[in-house]
């Protein structure tokens, strides 16, 4: 229970601020329409994915063969666990904290909070990434964009723009997720098309040009940085029209999307030409584009990377604001970090915080942006695993409209492959990356601290006055 004021006309204020209760709250009949099955399709697609762009350093890395076999059997030791395991928890636990919820559940609140803590940072430090992508596929055109000054504006102007959107509604947000996905995938799939003629399947076997080292450290990320986050749109859950039957469905269909969204044009590049591997990077698939169909192509994937890169940004920031909107709920936060707009009913204070902390780091190196937000986000897996488990054996009268269809044991293999990569990505972080994940979890853990005395001493108001459970969840 949150703390009352005194004063009514305050607390007619608080509620259309802060509404938890769509029943008693005057802004809720106005409210926007729950989310829908398509947008949230396309909104976990772009979690996760967003299309082929990014997968070239796998075959720079290891070859073709070693990159279709990672981006085909990948899913399946990794996506499909962590979707199914979200599925699971999203519909038995519903709630935009999300990820938050589960470990709160499971562990109490120092680990939901070291949890929200860990998600939050490696969502932010991602989202980073975004706009710097953004702005390095727009330097193709612009080239005073490449460096200096004209950058960093670029940076800066471009993440302001994109969380504009953001704010204007999680609908709006949604349909725009489904137009950017369907724009950015129809190059590759006429990319596929004109190389079909073209396509010798003996291209595929091939493990990599002689003299050329494999990088397996670069392969890995690359495809765990391609095919994870399918937990993030669960802290959504709030705004999802039915999400008991609604989350199976999309994270169903976003799997197929995203899996043949990057083997199709991968065999259709791989296939069409000779492997010249030193070229295989970044961006490397609108060139392929070009020596398939010409320049026009080439163009065309180019601009679907700057929409792709819109989708990414757009999608990891609606996580991250409600995640922040989920731990206000939960007393994670204080109350004034719920605030909605009162105008497009979206969470603004958690769209600002979402936007500031990615327009500081953005100026990292690259590479330590990525690998910081893996390593972040690692931890993140293992705790979710470890409350997904216990959940399951301490809690099994928990009513789970969606089960995964595995006894507990199953459940446990299940959790422990994706586990030993987690533990494998952690473990070849360079000291930088080590250095900065340490601190920010330390800050993590200091946070959790703060907000219990500023609980204690009433310095902020809190949504509940103790950071626990309902009484009739708290013993799990």
């Amino acid at each position: 229970m949150g703390i009352s004021n005194s004063n009514s006309e305050e607390d007619t204020t608080s509620q259309l601020l802060f509404p938890q209760d769509p029943t008693s709250n005057p802004t809720a009949i106005n409210a926007p329409k729950k989310l829908a099955l398509l947008p949230l399709v396309f909104l976990i697609y772009f979690e996760v994915s967003g299309g082929p762009y990014g997968e070239e350093s796998a075959v720079g890395a290891t070859g073709p063969l070693f990159a279709i076999l990672g981006f085909l059997v990948f899913p399946f030791i990794w996506s499909i666990p962590e979707a199914l395991i979200t599925a699971e928890l999203a519909t038995a636990f519903p709630g935009n904290g999300g990820f938050v919820i589960w470990a709160h559940h499971a562990f109490g609140p120092f680990w939901g909070s070291l949890m929200g803590a860990w998600k939050f940072l490696s969502g932010v430090i991602n989202l980073a990434s975004y706009p710097v992508l953004c702005v390095d596929y727009l330097k193709l055109v612009i080239p005073i964009l490449s460096s200096g000054f004209p950058r960093y504006v670029a940076i800066f102007v471009s993440t302001l723009v994109l969380s504009f959107l953001n704010y204007t509604g999680l609908s709006i947000v949604g349909y725009t997720a489904v137009t950017l996905g369907i724009v950015s995938l129809l190059p590759f799939l006429v990319m596929t098309l004109f190389a079909i003629p073209m396509i010798e399947p003996v291209r595929w076997l091939s493990l990599g040009q002689k003299g050329v080292k494999k990088d397996w450290t670069l392969f890995f990320n690359t495809l765990f940085w391609n095919l994870n986050f399918w937990d993030n749109a669960s802290t959504l859950a709030g705004e999802v029209d039915q999400p008991q039957k609604t989350y199976p469905k999309a994270l169903f269909s976003a799997v197929i999307l995203s899996c043949f969204g990057y083997l199709i044009p991968l065999m259709a590049a791989t296939g069409a030409i000779p492997l010249n591997q030193e070229d295989w990077a970044d961006g490397y698939l609108a060139t392929v584009a070009e020596m398939i169909a010409g320049k026009w192509l080439k163009i065309w994937i180019e601009l679907g990377a700057v929409l792709s890169v819109v989708g990414l940004y757009e999608a990891q920031l609606t996580s991250s604001a409600y995640q922040v909107l989920g731990m206000a709920e939960l007393g994670f936060l204080p109350r004034i970090f719920g605030a909605r707009s009162q105008w497009f009913n979206t969470p603004w204070l958690g769209i600002l915080i979402s936007t500031v902390v990615p327009l500081v780091v953005s100026y990292m190196d690259f590479a330590d942006i990525i690998s910081s937000a893996n390593f972040l986000y690692s931890l993140g897996m293992l705790l979710e695993f470890a409350s997904f488990l216990w959940l399951r054996r301490k809690s099994p009268e928990v009513k789970r409209p969606f089960s995964v269809p595995l006894g507990f044991s199953g459940l446990v293999v299940m959790c422990l492959i994706p586990s030993v990569f987690l533990v494998y990505v952690m473990t070849v972080a360079t000291k930088p990356v080590l250095l900065i994940s340490s601190l920010l979890t330390l800050v993590g853990i200091g946070w959790y601290f703060l907000m219990n005395l500023c609980r204690s001493k009433m310095w902020f108001q809190f949504i509940k006055g103790e950071n626990q459970l309902d009484k009739d969840d708290h013993d799990v």
